[in-house]
């Protein structure tokens, strides 16, 4: 642990090249830690499983429009309801996009992305992330790491990855059991299971304090929808810093 200040930024996988956003929390960070010193931790909440998440918005290159794309997922199954850290890339998916992506980013760019080697979604982005040099000097905390998930613990509120037809899906624990949400008023049950803590991970609004019991930051870089909803009572020692505007926020940085 650090004997300084530990500045924190909480993020799931926000597209293969990530939004604007993560690059304002990132340089607000560091602003930050230009000003108190300490070290920087991404919270990279790779547990999530909402196939949005990692949407990413470009524009052309000569016309400005913008265009969404997003990673493809082998079935319907892993695409509504595996983690990102579990959703795997299909063979053939990298080649494709990258031949789409010179219209809309810069050759370097491009090649960074062709340079990626990883299995899973969530992998894919950190390590695009990495060679963006966006990273750099900053240590990556991931929500799927058993360490972690151990010292969290069982919040109130909390979902929990388990096998179902050939996949691991995260799953809401609710009213005893545990269910995936179809949409709207609509879930499925799955049957009972035994589970430990290393595989549980929270819901948005008990999110901060199992975060704090493996990160202990000092201070936490929010967004803005973060803003809205952090129960910032919920750990009064963090110093809470609301990140810096940027333009075109959704769209993605490259």
């Amino acid at each position: 642990m650090s004997a300084g200040p530990v500045i924190c930024l909480g993020q799931q996988p926000c597209g293969f090249f990530p939004r604007r956003f993560l690059y304002a929390k990132l340089q607000t960070a560091r602003r930050v830690q230009a000003e108190i010193g300490g070290e920087i931790v991404l919270f990279l909440h790779d547990s999530d499983h909402d196939p949005r998440e990692t949407q990413t918005i470009v524009r052309h290159r000569h016309t400005g429009q913008p265009a969404t794309l997003n990673f493809t997922f082998e079935n319907r199954l892993q695409r509504k309801w595996s983690p990102l850290h579990l959703k795997r890339v299909p063979a053939g998916w990298q080649a494709g996009m990258a031949r789409q992506l010179g219209a809309y980013v810069s050759p370097e760019r491009v090649e960074q992305f062709k340079s990626v080697g990883a299995a899973t979604v969530a992998d894919f982005c950190l390590e695009l992330y990495r060679r963006m040099g966006l990273l750099e000097g900053i240590r990556v905390v991931r929500s799927s790491d058993p360490a972690v998930r151990r010292a969290g613990g069982r919040p109130a509120d909390f979902f929990v990855d388990v096998p179902h037809e050939g996949e691991v899906v995260r799953a809401r624990w609710r009213a005893g059991g545990l269910q995936l949400h179809e949409g709207g008023d609509s879930y499925v049950s799955l049957p009972a299971t035994d589970f430990t803590d290393e595989q549980v991970t929270p819901a948005r609004d008990t999110r901060l304090p199992w975060m704090q019991a493996a990160v202990q930051c000092t201070h936490y870089v929010a967004g803005a929808g973060e803003q809205a909803y952090l129960r910032r009572e919920d750990a009064p020692e963090i110093t809470f810093v609301d990140r810096d505007p940027i333009d075109r926020a959704d769209e993605a940085y490259h």
